[in-house]
């Protein structure tokens, strides 16, 4: 199989709003990943932030999805945030368990570790030392949050530096559009509250450019910043890189049509990356209804 050029997905494959259009509308929830991933090429695997699931889970994880599927987990807070990468050897053994278990299905995208807001410049020998301690198999991401690691100089400088080094990407977080007016809803309201503003830098240090991208609920006021990304991706794309971009909304459900909306601008500028596949729920064939009999 050829690989693509670039990966795009949602934060999560289970949603039931989306039974009906991306999802068929009887499908099972058994069938959200099969069917998810006969559209997007990969998904944010938010859930092990939180915990880790069973081998057994993940390898019927692996086995749902289409070929070329890429999982993009995220480090356990018990490693990132409790621990603040210290002393956290059993949690990063377990959750090197399932990194092994997804990189022998071949269906493994880069794992991104989220630092806590608080995590500054003074904890840069701790992050070095950890990012160092991780076997070099696989993929890595980090996703920076502290001020200082924005500062255009030193401190940012010996981030990239570092991550350069060890080909670990950094991940660009883009959270303008959900701050680009009052909330219209209360789960942009929630968002707003618990979703972070760092500045936007579009550096890249490794062979993976990892944008994480957050909308509204109402995909068109993301217009303006779709077609700003758009060019970017497709930059990132000529120079060889392999992009990971995931569309955020504050609530799931309208997810799938942003990142929709991301792939048709981003393939005005890059045809090669082709038409999104169709969505299992808009492509069924719909049954006329029987006319009853009186």
């Amino acid at each position: 199989m050829t690989s693509p050029l670039y990966y795009l997905g949602c934060p999560v494959w289970a949603c039931d709003q989306w039974t009906g259009s991306l999802f068929t509308r009887h499908a099972k929830r058994a069938e959200w990943l099969e069917q998810y991933s006969s559209v997007f090429g990969t998904v944010e695997g938010n859930s092990t932030f939180y915990g880790l699931p069973s081998t057994g889970t993940v390898e019927r994880w692996a086995r749902s999805v289409a070929s070329g599927f890429r999982f993009a987990l995220k480090f356990p807070r018990a490693i990132s945030h409790e621990n603040r990468l210290h002393g956290a050897a059993g949690e990063t053994q377990a959750f090197l368990k399932i990194l092994e278990t997804l990189a022998k299905a071949d269906c493994l995208g880069p794992s991104f570790l989220q630092l806590p807001p608080s995590f500054s410049c003074k904890q840069f020998s701790d992050l070095e030392r950890y990012l160092r301690s991780l076997p070099k198999d696989f993929p890595y991401a980090v996703e920076p949050r502290h001020k200082d690691f924005f500062d255009e100089g030193d401190v940012e400088g010996r981030l990239d530096d570092l991550l350069r080094e060890l080909r670990v990407d950094r991940v660009v977080f883009d959270s303008r559009p959900l701050f680009s007016g009052p909330p219209s809803d209360d789960d942009e309201a929630e968002a707003q509250r618990r979703k972070p503003r760092p500045p936007v830098h579009t550096t890249t240090t490794a062979k993976h450019a990892l944008l994480r991208f957050v909308g509204r609920n109402n995909v068109d006021t993301s217009q303006p910043w779709i077609e700003e990304w758009a060019p970017v991706i497709a930059a990132w794309i000529k120079e060889g890189l392999t992009p990971y971009v995931f569309a955020h909304t504050p609530n799931n459900a309208y997810a799938p049509e942003l990142a929709r909306r991301l792939h048709q601008e981003t393939a005005k500028h890059c045809a090669d990356i082709g038409a999104l596949p169709a969505w299992p729920g808009e492509s069924e064939e719909r049954q006329p209804r029987q006319l009853e009999l009186f």
